[in-house]
């Protein structure tokens, strides 16, 4: 019995060495994204020269919706994106690819509902709980997207909190670079590695090999936390849902947080509506609560950005969570607009279980197919 508890407490350290290390590997990759994003462009000018090709923000949406539903990871793109914000890539161009990301990242949860496919009412109600985050999201940009057209209204709050924390005349998060000099023997291998390639293609091998590191470190870091914390989560999961929707989207936030990973939090809740033990609109605010708590990957990434770029980094961070945080104030605030993703969702649910096959096909044609034209129509 000794023995067995002495190898569950080595197992519980290297488990967490790991995940520190998932963390530091995270916060050197959006480093390297960065720096080799600068070298590449050759700084802002050249970064927006770069991207001329997404100055239209639906291209930017789509681009963010086509890399999330790809990956199916919202936290490597955001991290991606932040990486490349703070080599040069302009905020108007970024915030509609972190609104692209919100909506891909559903993709997961809609998926672990066809699973339930051989069963007509238990798929019904696990594909309605799966797509009430679909439908939520999307209707979150059909209301942010053009305020931040027309007013720029995410971005101009960003900033001044992003000031606020970091460009203050008195208090300067810059003079604490402890993260530059954290993350620079990272950054230093990594740049060792591909030093080989000639010109400014070197700083094209280093974005790929920090998004290939982001990747690696988010999908490791939700497994290894999900061996430490999943018990604990699912806990806070039965324990909280249907008791209330501010304890819904609290719990929802905190599980998200707990284990990296809304995609793992949402399709955790898919079975149990499946099952019947839970409503859709049980389900609801804690779908919502794993919205918010998914930005904190961005923010943690954007820790791992010093000096001019700091700022920029931070905003776009800051507006991932500005972006779903506002969403549920005003979205699940006003009841009129409470009840449009619920309505659809169990609409979309009834219509396909009646015919399975457009079930597939509003998963394919709402996260790849109808992206992509648009993507190719607009350009």
């Amino acid at each position: 019995m000794n023995v067995f508890n002495k190898f569950k407490q080595t197992n519980k350290f290297f488990n967490w060495a790991a995940v520190f290390f998932l963390i530091y590997s995270m916060l050197v990759a959006v480093s390297t994204v960065s720096s080799g994003f600068k070298i590449f462009s050759g700084g802002t000018a050249g970064a927006e020269q770069i991207f001329q090709f997404v100055t239209n923000p639906f291209v930017a949406l789509i681009l963010g919706t086509l890399a999330t539903a790809l990956v199916q990871s919202s936290s490597t793109v955001t991290a991606v994106i932040v990486g490349l914000v703070a080599g040069g890539l302009p905020l108007s161009i970024a915030i509609p690819m972190i609104m692209g990301a919100n909506i891909g990242t559903t993709i997961t949860n809609t998926i672990v509902s066809i699973g339930h496919v051989r069963d007509k009412a238990e798929f019904k109600r696990a594909f309605s709980a799966a797509t009430v985050h679909d439908f939520f999201n999307l209707m979150a940009v059909m209301i942010f997207l053009p305020l931040e057209m027309m007013f720029g209204f995410l971005e101009k709050l960003a900033t001044a909190l992003a000031h606020f924390f970091i460009g203050s005349a008195n208090v300067s998060m810059k003079e604490f670079n402890f993260m530059k000099a954290l993350t620079k023997p990272g950054v230093n291998f990594v740049s060792d590695l591909v030093s080989f390639i000639p010109g400014k293609m070197v700083g094209i091998a280093m974005v790929v090999a920090g998004v290939l590191i982001i990747l690696f470190s988010v999908t490791f870091l939700g497994k290894v936390l999900k061996t430490v914390l999943v018990g604990r989560a699912k806990n806070i999961l039965h324990n909280t849902i249907g008791k209330g929707p501010v304890t819904g989207i609290a719990s929802g936030a905190l599980m998200t947080v707990m284990v990296q990973s809304s995609s793992t939090t949402t399709s955790l809740m898919i079975p149990l509506a499946g099952s019947g033990m839970f409503t859709t609109r049980q389900i609801y605010p804690f779908t919502l609560g794993s919205n918010i708590g998914t930005t904190i990957t961005a923010l943690l990434a954007a820790t791992a950005i010093s000096g001019a770029a700091s700022e920029a980094a931070l905003t776009i961070a800051l507006v991932h969570f500005l972006f779903n945080f506002l969403a549920v104030i005003i979205i699940y605030g006003i009841p009129v607009l409470r009840e449009i993703p619920l309505k659809l969702a169990e609409r979309l649910a009834e219509v396909g279980t009646n015919n399975k096959l457009l079930a597939l096909a509003y998963v394919i044609g709402t996260f790849f197919v109808v992206p992509g034209l648009i993507m190719v129509g607009v350009r």
